[in-house]
Formats: C-alpha cells, sequence, structure tokens
C-alpha cells in the first residue's frame, strides 16, 4: 500500500486542524499537529500561544524541540498528516498544501474554537493577536531557517478555505495530491 505525506501549513483559522482530520479518516493515515504540540507548551509554561510566540523568538529551543519531531517524520515509513507551518521544509517528501483563509474569517473560526490558549474577548482582538503571532512566525522562521512561510512557491497546492467546507477543502487537495501522485508515474 502506498504511504502517503501530505503536509498542511497555512493561515491561522484556515481550517487545517479539521481538514487534517478528514484526510486522515479517507486516507487511514496518522495526523501530526504541531499546532497541538505548541499550545500544549504554552499551556504548560502558563502563556498564550502568542506569548509562546515572543518567548520563542529568544529561546530557539522551543522550535528545536518542534522541528525535530517533524524532520523525524521525512524518513519513516508511514502514511501521516502533518499540521505545520514549517513541514513543507522538513518533510520534503510531503505533498505540500497551502490553506489560505480570510482574516474576519479565521478570527471566527478560532473563537468559535474555544482554544484556551487562543482567549479573545472580540472579533477584533482575534484579528489583532493573529496577525501579531503570524508576524512573530514569519520573522522567526525567516531568522532560524532563512525561508518565508507566506511565499506561495514553497507549496505543491494552494487552496482559500473562507468560503468552502472542511470536506470540499479536503476532497480538493485529494484531488490535487493524485494530479500529482498520477503524473510522476
Amino acid at each position: 500500500m502506498e504511504k502517503i505525506k501530505i503536509s498542511l501549513a497555512g493561515d491561522l483559522g484556515s481550517g487545517k486542524s479539521t481538514v487534517g482530520k478528514i484526510l486522515s479518516r479517507r486516507l487511514g493515515a496518522e495526523v501530526y499537529s504541531t499546532g497541538t504540540i505548541q499550545r500544549r507548551i504554552a499551556s504548560e509554561m502558563g502563556m498564550t500561544t502568542l506569548e509562546l510566540n515572543k518567548y520563542s523568538e529568544t529561546h530557539p529551543e522551543i522550535d528545536g524541540m518542534i522541528d525535530d519531531g517533524l524532520r523525524a517524520l521525512d524518513g519513516q515509513d508511514i502514511s501521516v498528516i502533518i499540521d505545520s507551518r514549517m513541514a513543507w521544509h522538513f518533510v520534503p517528501s510531503s505533498f505540500s498544501v497551502y490553506m489560505a483563509a480570510d482574516p474576519l474569517v479565521s478570527a471566527e473560526r478560532i473563537m468559535h474554537d474555544g482554544r484556551a490558549s487562543e482567549p479573545f474577548s472580540s472579533i477584533e482582538e482575534a484579528v489583532a493577536s493573529i496577525a501579531a503571532r503570524r508576524a512573530s512566525e514569519q520573522a522567526r522562521y525567516m531568522q532560524l531557517y532563512g525561508v518565508d512561510i507566506k511565499d506561495l512557491s514553497n507549496y505543491d497546492f494552494v487552496i482559500d478555505t473562507s468560503h468552502i467546507s472542511p470536506e470540499e477543502v479536503a476532497q480538493r487537495i485529494l484531488e490535487a495530491y493524485r494530479r500529482r501522485a498520477d503524473g510522476a508515474k
């Protein structure tokens, strides 16, 4: 049976976790989520995810812990859906997807998700915090690795998830993956 590695990167609140679960079920693949790992670390340290991002700017060992786990996935003979902004870089064997979303849609999704590490009292606060977190990550990854996570040429497939269902997003990703796989044969 063919081993499939699909990495999902993209905007905060673009639906990476939800789509990753759908793809996992459809493909019988494991899910590896660096966002879940990051939220756990933030919670253990008594921080929000934005605070952890700011802390990580001067404490690269946080990224190192997360990135080492990603690097290990590249050589493993497993089917896996990787929910991570840096998987395209650390797992080059994966089919890399960038999921974009309108900032307001992203903020609404995150607020409705009820994440303890991302408490917002208003949509405006959520939009501002998400933008600050994204800017922190973009600057940090450029400094640490010399890569721009917003450069869409890094990805095999780009999709705007703002106004389509997670099921439709998953279906389009699978179609793009299969087109690439068929073209490689």
